[in-house]
């Protein structure tokens, strides 16, 4: 599990260290990180020329001391110095007494633009907003001259703790955090600026973290096995609400994610039972209502269902089913947010950030800038767990204490018509296998994601549902 915490978090357990420490010897173990970071970037250190880009304070104060070591190794290293007069002074007089050189921002542009390595050190995890003017100017010559770029703990005008960009931030080739993972390093729209990330130990003691990430040894432990006992009622039967005259696609889209997630039978119910009995025979199909269509431990509600008065009436008696429900797509729309608040089985939503933004009343624009607020107010809002689709996918538990998980695996394949549906018929049908609700869409989440990776170049939902069983062999190592 890759776990990440908020800048208070790692204020608290900074100052607790430091108490214990010689002045200075955490600095210094960042700064050991950081100069091994950019030996790797480098190649071949002797000769290279790196550039910092310092601001006031310790970050600043990690990049020279970096530098410092850089130079001691034969690299041509000059400072850019933001604000000289309030530089780190220790980190700056090691850099100068290994023979490197400190400039001003006027004349930084240049240095910059011809550099092999430049370190972003303009702005630790406290900072909020965007670039300065002459900050930005800065990075966008580096951004040009073709060196890479190094950001000192994350890049510099992305929010720490929600992965918000305000305005103008580093784009980084690679970030080099400390301690632990930041929110803002694993989400959107900051993780997309933060390139390939190294974590460096420093020592620190953490609580809690606010929001995790899977690996495939996590999921390996929460994916359902049969056993020697097993049957198709032991293993779970999920039953899937879905699709319309209009659409049947996402009828046999959402029960080709369900048959392939690890429940032993799949029930279905709606106007699309021909074509998912062309597609597959071995689903057991209603053309009734989800409360005569036999017992189920768990539903799918909304892939494709229009907005009828069936459909109203299918999303009501799903709803009231003393199952664990997951709601997706039309079924999101015709919801009662009463009616999922007062359900005692667990609820997964997977709104995208459009459907998202309709059931909190706020711009998609909004939503999609600040994830990880919206997937914990709907979560609140609602009582639910919410599984938010997009760049980033979020999954967030009712209980605001419990971290916000975050899915590593996701691309821009999947968004492609469809994928959604698949991803609801997996979920439902590990919510069927009964793992709890946050472990279940996280899993889903992980293995739709991991699919499509394995998918090969542009890919259609059905590929991506095909593909599941080879994402899970790939997480158990069968």
């Amino acid at each position: 599990m890759r776990y990440a915490h908020t800048v208070q978090a790692v204020r608290d357990a900074e100052g607790a260290l430091m108490a214990r420490l010689p002045e200075g010897a955490l600095m210094q173990r960042a700064a050991a990180g950081l100069a091994v970071v950019g030996a790797r970037v480098l190649g071949r250190v002797y000769g290279r020329r790196v550039a910092v880009v310092a601001g006031s304070g310790s970050n600043g104060g990690d990049a020279l001391y970096a530098g410092a070591r850089l130079a001691r190794r034969g690299a041509g290293v000059t400072a850019v110095l933001l604000a000289p007069e309030r530089a780190h002074a220790a980190g700056l007089r090691a850099l100068l007494d290994a023979g490197g050189r400190a400039v001003g921002a006027a004349e930084g542009a240049a240095v910059v633009a011809r550099a092999d390595l430049v370190y972003d050190g303009i702005v630790g995890i406290g900072g909020k907003g965007g670039l300065r003017a002459e900050a930005a100017e800065l990075m966008r010559a580096a951004r040009a001259g073709g060196g890479a770029v190094v950001a000192v703990d994350l890049p510099s005008g992305v929010d720490a703790d929600t992965g918000e960009v305000a305005g103008e931030a580093v784009r980084a080739d690679v970030t080099v955090t400390f301690g632990t993972y930041k929110p803002g390093l694993l989400i959107d729209p900051a993780a997309e600026l933060a390139g390939a990330v190294t974590l460096v130990g420093i020592g620190l003691e953490l609580g809690a973290p606010e929001v995790e990430a899977l690996q495939h040894a996590d999921l390996a432990g929460l994916l359902p096995r049969p056993s020697g006992e097993s049957d198709k009622y032991r293993r779970g039967v999920v039953g899937v609400v879905a699709g319309s005259d209009r659409y049947p696609g996402a009828a046999v889209l959402a029960v080709s994610g369900a048959l392939r997630g690890g429940a032993g039978a799949v029930r279905y119910v709606g106007g699309g039972g021909p074509a998912v009995l062309a597609r597959h025979p071995e689903t057991l199909v209603s053309s009734g209502s989800p409360h005569e269509a036999g017992r189920v431990q768990a539903w799918v509600v909304g892939p494709g269902l229009g907005d009828d008065a069936r459909a109203r009436t299918a999303v009501a008696e799903v709803l009231a089913a003393d199952v664990p429900v997951l709601v997706d797509a039309d079924g999101l729309r015709l919801m009662s947010r009463d009616a999922v608040r007062a359900r005692t089985a667990a609820t997964v939503l997977t709104p995208h950030a459009g459907e998202a933004a309709a059931l909190l009343g706020r711009a998609r624009e909004e939503v999609e800038a600040s994830r990880l607020t919206a997937v914990r107010d709907l979560a609140e809002l609602f009582g639910a767990t919410v599984l938010l689709k997009g760049s980033t996918t979020l999954v967030a538990a009712p209980d605001p204490a419990v971290p916000v998980r975050v899915n590593p695996t996701g691309t821009a394949w999947l968004a492609t018509a469809g994928s959604g549906d698949v991803l609801s018929g997996l979920t439902g049908s590990l919510l069927a296998a009964r793992l709890p609700a946050r472990d279940a869409a996280s899993a889903a989440g992980y293995l739709h994601g991991l699919a499509a990776r394995l998918t090969e170049g542009p890919l259609a939902a059905m590929d991506v549902a095909e593909s599941i069983p080879e994402a899970w062999r790939n997480v158990c190592g069968g």
